[in-house]
């Protein structure tokens, strides 16, 4: 029975245990880090370079040529200086055939902190199915850990029910889940509660915040369960996808 373990913030990852036996980690933050990362490899980006703060992000930038790049990022979802914000919505109109940047309070440093996994997954609602698919064909032995960024340390609700619907996704594809405490509460409360993902990212805490900010567009993005068809998985120190298209209604 495949073994799936959520970890509600970044916060409760342990670099030691990760690094234990055969692990899979798969990060989330649907709002936004995760979702832009998907979001912007769909559009055709080379590869998203996760930073854990604007300094390194700078550092990286200067191996690109300024045509070659775009530095995207946010600290405590404000603006930084010298980069544009990191609005998936945005980002798609300008990403095509270059690398992103990227460097976000919370998602980007759930991956660094994960990275010492066998493997590493970004999900999101856009990319779920596929990556609970994918998952479930290749990597059958293996624990499975599923890291809700969180914010700022605190469980976040849209991470939660990301979760929720990852772990729907696996129960499709591979059938009875050996669940810990907190994938069996994801799940149970995916089920029961209000199945319109727009409506659940909305009522967030950093939903409402995305809204006060005019950011509507990047909320309903977010909110596109089965958008993407990719594949998308941190080699080193870049997120690459693996496949990529568009799931089929």
């Amino acid at each position: 029975m495949v073994k799936i373990q959520l970890l509600i913030r970044k916060e409760d990852i342990s670099a030691e245990k990760i690094a234990e036996g055969e692990k899979i980690a798969i990060v989330l933050d649907v709002l936004l880090a995760t979702t832009t990362i998907v979001s912007a490899l769909k559009e055709g980006a080379r590869e998203v370079i996760p930073v854990l703060n604007p300094d390194e992000a700078k550092r990286v930038s200067k191996s690109f040529k300024n045509d070659d790049r775009l530095m995207a990022g946010e600290v405590n979802a404000g603006p930084i200086e010298g980069f544009i914000y990191p609005s998936p919505s945005e980002i798609k109109r300008k990403i095509k055939g270059k690398a992103l940047i990227l460097s976000t309070t919370n998602g980007t440093v759930a991956l660094r902190m994960a990275a010492d996994a066998k493997r590493v997954y970004i999900a999101s609602l856009l990319n779920n199915a596929s990556t609970a698919k994918h998952i479930s064909e290749t990597h059958k032995e293996e624990t499975i850990i599923i890291v809700c960024s969180g914010n700022s340390g605190e469980l976040s609700l849209e991470d939660f029910y990301g979760a929720g619907h990852l772990i729907s996704c696996f129960e499709q594809s591979i059938g009875k889940l050996d669940l810990n405490d907190a994938a069996k509460a994801a799940a149970a409360i995916f089920k029961q509660g209000d199945k319109n993902p727009y409506e659940q990212l909305s009522n967030s805490y950093v939903g409402q915040l995305i809204l006060n900010y005019g950011f509507n567009e990047d909320l309903k993005l977010a909110a596109s369960i089965g958008a993407a068809e990719i594949i998308a998985v941190l080699k080193g120190e870049r997120v690459v996808a693996e496949h990529t298209g568009e799931l089929k209604s």
